[in-house]
């Protein structure tokens, strides 16, 4: 019985496959991709002719 409580209370740590700042550095490196497409879109409204003359007295 002591030997099965023993057996249970060996904990197995598994390393990471890559050091822990490049998880941040990844995370970092894909929101800094997703906000220049979202800078992107900037003024895309204004290119449409139509639309701009209708909204140019407001």
């Amino acid at each position: 019985m002591i030997s099965i409580l023993l057996e249970e209370a060996i904990v197995h740590h598994n390393e990471l496959p890559m050091p822990a700042i490049l998880y941040g550095a990844l995370a970092m490196i894909g929101f800094l991709a997703l906000g220049a497409v979202t800078w992107s879109y900037r003024d895309v409204s204004n290119r449409n002719m139509r639309r701009s003359n209708q909204q140019a007295g407001h």
